[in-house]
């Protein structure tokens, strides 16, 4: 599982370096490649990175990023293991589960959703609106999601024998016809489709009833982390200016994508205004965007320990956010 780069090593000596730097402008330096591999399909969930690299942002930081993006075929630790990314956005339970039980070489160094947007969606008419009002019902879930919905209900002292859950495949047309009483899914997206259906859908996070773990996580190999540190942090730093860009006003740039970074999702550009304007307030933090306080990294710890990961804190490096 171990990642090996190449790496060049110069025989400048420190002095003759230092003369030839002081006489090149920074911008006559190459740009260093970097990779980034996304964790879904081109949609509103990564347009601070698509303005980042519009702007220019990248550039500037002397990056020459490529963008990969996801799809429910890509796992994103695994195109960071085999090397064809440096860093993955991932999901906080299957990073530290494949650190802690295969040893995997991770690192954790950002956050992008402070809040999971993970949660449970309903029709309003349903009435249900927390954990509680699931029992007796039939909730959909996808399968690799199951423990994340025994945890939040276990946390809440509810039996998860009392609900009846069911397979989901991503698809909210069974809730809609009353097939099932609700599903799990991204509430920054799928309410707004359901109300294209002409239903009314409510939802309510799983963070917000104890299941507190982050979402799109900043992962690297060990090895990344020691060999393209400055570049991690100059991406982070790139990445950083566009997401608060987007947010500034969530409505104005997904248009501008309609025929680039958006084009051929099968998604209205309305559908990414609705996900990008839900999605302010779960990256969006005091500390800064990206950032990992040691109360939320514990608060991580806590809920995954709920489905069994057992991680630590080593498993998050929150220095190269104070470099930026």
């Amino acid at each position: 599982m171990t990642l090996t780069l190449s790496r060049r090593h110069f025989l400048y000596t420190a002095t003759a370096a230092a003369a030839a730097a002081s006489f090149v402008p920074r911008s006559a330096f190459a740009a260093t490649p970097l990779t980034m591999q996304a964790a879904w399909i081109n949609d509103a969930e990564f347009a601070g990175y698509f303005l980042a690299m519009d702007k220019g942002y990248y550039a500037a930081e002397e990056l020459d990023l490529t963008y990969l993006s996801g799809g429910p075929d890509v796992i994103p630790e695994s195109t960071i293991i085999a090397g064809r990314a440096d860093l993955a956005l991932t999901t906080p339970d299957t990073t530290l589960k494949a650190i802690a039980d295969q040893g995997a070489p991770f690192k954790i160094i950002g956050a992008q959703y402070q809040k999971n947007p993970i949660g449970i969606v309903s029709l309003v008419a349903s009435g249900i609106n927390s954990p509680a009002d699931l029992v007796g019902k039939t909730l959909a879930v996808p399968p690799v999601n199951v423990i994340s919905v025994e945890a939040m209900l276990k946390i809440n002292g509810i039996e998860p024998g009392s609900v009846n859950i069911v397979p989901y495949a991503y698809d909210p047309t069974p809730l809609i016809r009353g097939e099932v009483d609700a599903s799990m899914d991204f509430t920054t997206n799928v309410p707004y489709t359901i109300s294209q259906q002409g239903a009314e859908a409510t939802s309510f996070l799983l963070y917000d009833f104890g299941y507190t773990i982050y979402n799109d996580t900043v992962v690297v190999t060990e090895e990344v982390l020691k060999t393209k540190r400055p570049e991690l942090v100059a991406w982070l730093r790139a990445s950083r200016k566009g997401w608060e860009e987007n947010l500034a006003d969530p409505a104005l740039w997904p248009a501008k994508w309609a025929d680039t970074h958006f084009k051929g999702t099968g998604r209205t550009i309305d559908n990414e205004v609705f996900f990008n304007t839900a999605q302010k307030p779960l990256i969006e933090t005091p500390a800064g965007i990206f950032s990992m306080t040691e109360d939320d990294i514990e608060a991580n710890l806590s809920a995954l320990g709920e489905v069994g990961i057992v991680g630590n804190r080593d498993m998050f490096d929150t220095t190269l956010l104070e470099e930026i």
